[in-house]
């Protein structure tokens, strides 16, 4: 092996110095050196471009053969991370870079001192690629996986390495490039380190809140969400490093910064999305001075409401057994009665118990709420067995359209505007 590989750099050698000679002739007196660098660094690139095509063909045909991403995730994912190609490039270029000492022989030493650095520089540009890609790759098996809080966690972590690695490896580039020591450059970056800490502050920031994200599973791309504090509600579209855009059901786009996830009110609403259940939570204000206590009249009417005649025969037997234990029984006022505000309130308990569109397995309550100058609010508290906007919005309205027009039926007025007490 080592004589043949002794064999084709004499070979070369001697091609090299077969060429200088050729190009002398042609050249123009003195600019000889000039032309044959020239056709060097041609050559050099061309053979760089051959092999890294060629290479590149190969190892992609190979893992063509590869496509099912249900058997193959790992194979998968490095094909589409492209980090193959950073091989090939890799490959191509320590060829280049064994070959160039025997070409750029004799009088181009700086030519080759030139050539050794651009080298050096391309290996750590390819040196770059290759991490970016292999977070890419991270990125694609997580996703062939559908493990999107790890794809996010792998987005933060990626957008991070990439700003950073920027910095790192243009530092990098630069010693190379001018053949300096790394640590003068960052032993003078010292007195800018608070600096630096303020100018990536939201990249820091950011990436933390991508961690926490993925770590605690509460949000991913595709979740519905409201954000108070903006006034935003819709589904999440990306999650990067800096910026989060949602989707407004009116189709406009928010974004906001990532690391307001961490910072800000979020209201995760998928949970509810897809148990297909939506809460339904609004009130009906009712003016205190329709309340009244019921008659006899006011009874007999009421029980021919199918949803509560057993409910006041109950309650006209219990209220008539202990009146007749008190002195004066027979004034309205003593004892317990029954009121067309409570009465109402039970009605509409029963209404949404026996609702097809009301999901009976989570809580329903009908709820007196704290008074106020505008009346006495009555809460309707249920979820709706859809949680599509327009078929929930229906639901809802067809709640509150039967429950305000009843409420009639039970003398009561629904407050429009502020009421004197």
């Amino acid at each position: 092996m080592k004589d043949d590989l002794l064999g084709t750099k004499d070979f070369i050698q001697d091609y090299s110095a077969e060429l200088a000679q050729y190009i002398s002739r042609f050249s123009p007196a003195g600019f000889d050196w000039f032309f044959l660098m020239i056709v060097k660094l041609a050559i050099l690139l061309a053979v760089f471009f051959i092999v890294d095509i060629l290479l590149k063909i190969i190892i992609n045909s190979v893992f063509k053969f590869y496509r099912n991403e249900e058997k193959y995730p790992v194979i998968r994912s490095v094909y589409q991370s492209r980090i193959t190609n950073s091989f090939a490039h890799l490959i191509a270029l320590a060829i280049v870079a064994g070959i160039h000492p025997s070409i750029f022989v004799g009088a181009l030493k700086k030519t080759s001192t030139f050539v050794e650095r651009s080298a050096d520089l391309g290996l750590v540009l390819i040196i770059a690629g290759m991490l970016y890609r292999a977070l890419a790759a991270f990125r694609n098996y997580f996703a062939i996986k559908q493990d999107f809080y790890k794809v996010m966690a792998i987005n933060a972590v990626s957008e991070t390495v990439k700003i950073l690695g920027i910095f790192i490896f243009s530092i990098v580039g630069i010693c190379v490039i001018f053949g300096i020591k790394g640590t003068t450059i960052v032993g003078s970056l010292g007195a800018i380190t608070a600096v630096l800490v303020l100018v990536f502050r939201d990249t820091i920031l950011g990436f933390i809140t991508g961690i926490h994200v993925a770590t605690s599973r509460s949000l991913k791309v595709g979740d519905w969400i409201g954000i108070p504090k903006y006034s935003i509600e819709g589904n999440i579209l990306d999650i990067s490093l800096l910026t989060t855009k949602v989707m407004n059901f009116d189709k406009t786009i928010s974004s906001i910064p990532t690391y307001d996830l961490l910072t800000t009110e979020i209201k995760n609403l998928q949970v509810m999305s897809e148990s297909n259940t939506r809460r339904v939570k609004k009130s009906i204000f009712f003016n205190i001075n329709s309340f009244k206590f019921l008659n006899e009249e006011d009874i007999a009417r009421l029980k021919e409401i199918n949803l509560i005649s057993s409910y006041l025969e109950e309650k006209t037997s219990e209220i008539n057994l202990e009146k007749g234990k008190i002195a004066h029984g027979d004034k309205i006022i003593n004892g317990r009665q029954l009121t067309n505000i409570g009465v109402f309130r039970h009605y509409a308990q029963k209404y949404l118990e026996n609702d097809p569109d009301v999901q009976q397995e989570n809580p329903i309550m009908v709820r007196q709420l704290e008074i106020t100058p505008q009346g006495l609010p009555l809460e309707i508290y249920c979820f709706a067995n859809d949680s599509k906007w327009e078929r929930f919005e229906q639901i809802q309205a067809d709640i509150f359209d039967h429950l305000l027009v009843a409420s009639k039926e039970f003398d009561l007025q629904v407050t429009q505007i502020s009421i004197k007490i």
